[in-house]
């Protein structure tokens, strides 16, 4: 009996353990529990932004930071310097293959249309039959002059802005006044040349209307085309005379950036240099110095081209334009016998400013231009000369005496009009093919010197983007 009892006790006994609650846990165990899961809760609910700033603020984010930062300044650097200093060498090349091309076809076009008329006009004041060589010089002169037209109708400039559309639009202008009228002007002193033939005095109506032509319509145009040709290169050249600042100031940051990471680096690894850093350094200065050495070079070469070529090859071809002038003022007194003092005015102020034109490149010219003092000195001499043989026939004229005038004027002995201004335009030519010639050597220096910089630049910027990677790399390593 004992023991059924004492086997129900313990019965009960376990069954009450059984429905006891658990004990509950210590407050702090709750709240540090509570805390915890709020804690994953908001980092989980954090941007990946917040993440990122918060990575920053460590050691490897900051390494990490600057690698991406000095590798996207490098690669950026690069692709820019290339571009830039592409676009001035193919501005160089496109003035060397286009536009100065097409600026000397225009300054032939009007010499050659000058002469042209300047020797249908002596052959009529000559009388009778016209001689051999003035034909010749007429045919020979307009063929030049159609071949220019040809070469200089091309274009220059590459189309897309307003500017270079406008230009376009105003030389297209011009070329269709000289492609209309010089066929005209070319019959009307075919009709003139029959009936000077046939005896008729018609045929110096023609000439003069032909003559008027040429003079109102065909030279302005062509004068206009040939300024508008030179400011298309004036205007690049210009801008080519500036060094290009802001690849300077790109390439000077970038090693301002590479020098301050290595002091970083040496006091935060106690390593006194990083490889890549100073590799990256190293290609970078290169690069600098390579850019201030061609691009002063370049710079200079251009400059150069400006003062010693450009600017005097565009004043002593206005003067040579000036001279065509002047002789279609002498020619044409002596055809129409009418009308003296506009044709004398014309006369004295082309020449006062041919004059002006010399003493002015004369006092311009450096140590280095093109032009020598003799070429100047030569043509203000034969200037003079023309000045003075021009008033004898003049007064000859003035008196009636047109047979002496006309000998004056196209007679083949020295002391003759005719021969001061062909030994006058062959002083011209002979000085503007010098300066045309050193405009080019300049231009084709400083394409040459600035070649292969933007490429060479773009070369160095992307290696030292990769050592700049490379160098960082197993410093951020370390901190795993």
């Amino acid at each position: 009996m004992t023991g059924d009892v004492s086997s129900m006790r313990t019965a009960l006994n376990r069954a009450t353990q059984s429905f006891r609650p658990a004990p509950t846990p210590p407050i702090r165990q709750v709240l540090a529990d509570r805390r915890e899961l709020m804690a994953t809760a908001r980092q989980r609910a954090q941007s990946p932004l917040t993440t990122l700033r918060h990575y920053a603020v460590t050691s490897p984010g900051k390494l990490i930071l600057i690698l991406v930062a000095l590798a996207i300044a490098c690669v950026a650097t690069g692709l820019y310097a290339s571009d830039t200093l592409e676009r001035r060498t193919a501005t160089l090349r496109d003035m060397m293959e286009r536009t100065e091309p097409l600026a000397e076809a225009a300054q032939v076009l009007y010499s050659s249309l000058s002469i042209a008329d300047a020797a249908a006009s002596s052959s009529f004041i000559s009388g009778g039959l016209e001689s051999p060589e003035l034909r010749t010089r007429y045919s020979d002169a307009l063929a030049t002059a159609s071949s220019s037209l040809i070469i200089a109708a091309g274009t220059s400039q590459d189309p897309g802005s307003a500017e270079s559309v406008k230009a376009e639009r105003e030389i297209n202008a011009d070329l269709k006044t000289l492609a209309t009228t010089i066929p005209v002007y070319a019959g009307l002193i075919e009709t003139a040349r029959t009936n000077n033939r046939l005896g008729n005095p018609v045929g110096s109506s023609y000439l003069g209307q032909a003559s008027a032509m040429m003079q109102d319509t065909i030279l302005p145009a062509a004068q206009q085309l040939y300024e508008r040709r030179s400011a298309a290169i004036a205007d690049p050249q210009r801008a080519l005379t500036v060094p290009p600042w802001g690849v300077y100031i790109a390439l000077i940051i970038v090693i301002i950036g590479l020098v301050a990471t290595s002091r970083y680096l040496t006091r935060r690894t106690r390593r006194r240099f990083n490889i890549g850093v100073l590799a990256a350094l190293v290609a970078v200065v290169v690069g600098t110095v390579w850019l201030l050495a061609s691009g002063l070079l370049s710079v200079a070469a251009t400059n150069n081209a400006r003062v010693d070529g450009a600017d005097p090859l565009r004043e002593l071809t206005s003067a040579r334009i000036l001279t065509q002038q002047a002789r279609s003022a002498e020619t044409l007194s002596l055809v129409r016998r009418a009308d003296q003092g506009n044709l004398e005015k014309n006369f004295g102020d082309a020449t006062t400013e041919i004059k002006r034109i010399l003493e002015r490149v004369n006092s311009e010219r450096g140590s280095s231009s093109a032009v020598t003092e003799s070429q100047i000195y030569n043509a203000n001499y034969v200037l003079e000369q023309w000045q003075k043989i021009d008033a004898q026939a003049r007064e000859a004229m003035t008196k009636g005496d047109f047979a002496t005038a006309r000998v004056l004027t196209i007679g083949d002995s020295a002391n003759s009009t005719a021969q001061s201004f062909n030994d006058l335009d062959r002083a011209l030519t002979d000085s503007i093919t010098t300066t045309r010639k050193s405009f080019r050597d300049d231009i084709n220096t400083a394409q040459r010197v600035l070649g292969y910089t933007g490429t060479g630049i773009l070369l160095l910027t992307l290696f030292a983007a990769g050592a700049v990677v490379l160098g960082l790399i197993p410093r951020i390593r370390e901190y795993r």
